[in-house]
């Protein structure tokens, strides 16, 4: 692996949390990491509902299958795009949530993606508990807090999954 990237390769889908809170600042650097994402012209549709409310997280933890975690976490980051002002508003958003996470990483946090978009089920749901209006997409949640599991720096790399010049 290369140490530059090292960033990179310490984001880990982290799900066990300490008993710690998660400052203002760390918070604030988590999101100026996310509005750094590239978007479609620069039209940032994304949108961000921060949630630190322990039964909101419990309630958020109990509607999504695989948001368990959230009952521990410090925080959850509910990443939401407004598609009246982008096409491609889940692309950017999705590129916010990414990072989002290696920002996680860098901080000291830990942090796992929960997918939401393209179950109606899940975007119904979180929409419903944080309020967030109907014309705005649920792309992820983001589980945050200060890890108690510690996960080795990998890489993933398979040169199977790679073709040059063509498939």
């Amino acid at each position: 692996m290369d140490e530059r990237l090292s960033m990179i390769f310490a984001r880990r889908s982290i799900r066990e949390y300490a008993e710690r809170a998660v400052g203002d600042s760390e918070v604030k650097s988590l999101l100026e990491a996310a509005m750094a994402a590239p978007s479609a012209n620069d039209r940032q549709p994304w949108r961000f509902v921060v949630v630190r409310n322990r039964p909101t997280l419990k309630k958020l933890a109990d509607m999504h299958p695989y948001a368990k975690m959230l009952s521990s976490a410090a925080l959850a980051v509910a990443v939401c795009g407004d598609p009246a002002i982008s096409d491609w508003w889940t692309q950017d958003c999705f590129a916010a949530t990414e990072n989002l996470l290696i920002a996680a990483a860098g901080l000291g946090l830990g942090a796992v993606w929960i997918g939401c978009l393209g179950r109606p089920e899940r975007e119904r749901a979180v929409r419903i508990c944080l309020e967030i209006p109907e014309t705005i997409g649920v792309a992820s949640l983001i589980s945050v807090g200060y890890p108690a599991e510690k996960k080795a720096a990998r890489t993933q790399y398979d040169d199977r999954k790679i073709h040059a010049d063509r498939w």
